[in-house]
């Protein structure tokens, strides 16, 4: 993803963000205290200059009753919407190459995303535990994944699938030599 993009994704939201909060009469403290983010934080991302991670987009969508893809815009229409491949957003980069991408989500306060991951060796991806009740489904296409939950790791070759509540801190790793490349669907109800 070039700075380009980031500067766009990273403007769209700035002007979600702030789009939602006026619409719902919060101020940035009561949208930083609800979302259990700084609100030195929830200004930079209403500026545009901040690049919030996964974690915040999720935290954000929750307090503000709407999905992540209300936020990044992925989906438009509420019945039917379409995206070409270089509409997708990339919301996480790792340190080698990997790439998180939101390929698909609903509006509203029942959330439901299709991920597209790619983890190169060594690369992970730590998240912080997600409202009460999501799950996840995970499935991969190539490689290993190891799915860290409850200070348990999970193994995923390919052709292996998953289901978790991801209500707890919870990591996704690639400790092979190998790509791996995965499909996660989110399911969460917000506040």
């Amino acid at each position: 993803m070039t700075d380009k993009d980031k500067t766009a994704i990273n403007e769209a939201i700035a002007k979600r963000v702030y789009t939602f909060r006026k619409q719902y009469g919060m101020s940035l403290d009561e949208l930083a205290k609800n979302a259990e983010i700084s609100k030195g934080m929830l200004v930079q991302i209403e500026k545009g200059r901040a690049n919030p991670s996964i974690g915040i987009l999720c935290k954000l969508a929750n307090a503000l009753a709407v999905s992540v893809a209300d936020i990044v815009a992925v989906s438009d229409d509420p019945k039917v919407t379409i995206r070409q491949p270089q509409d997708i957003p990339t919301l996480w980069n790792g340190d080698h190459g990997g790439a998180a991408r939101l390929l698909a989500g609903s509006k509203g306060t029942i959330m439901i995303e299709l991920w597209r991951w790619s983890m190169f060796p060594k690369e992970q991806f730590v998240s912080e535990a997600h409202s009460k009740g999501t799950i996840e489904l995970i499935h991969v296409e190539e490689g290993c994944l190891d799915v860290l939950v409850n200070e348990e790791t999970y193994t995923l070759s390919a052709g292996d699938s998953m289901t978790a509540e991801m209500d707890v801190a919870h990591t996704y790793q690639n400790s092979t030599n190998e790509p791996v490349h995965f499909t996660m669907t989110v399911y969460e109800k917000s506040r």
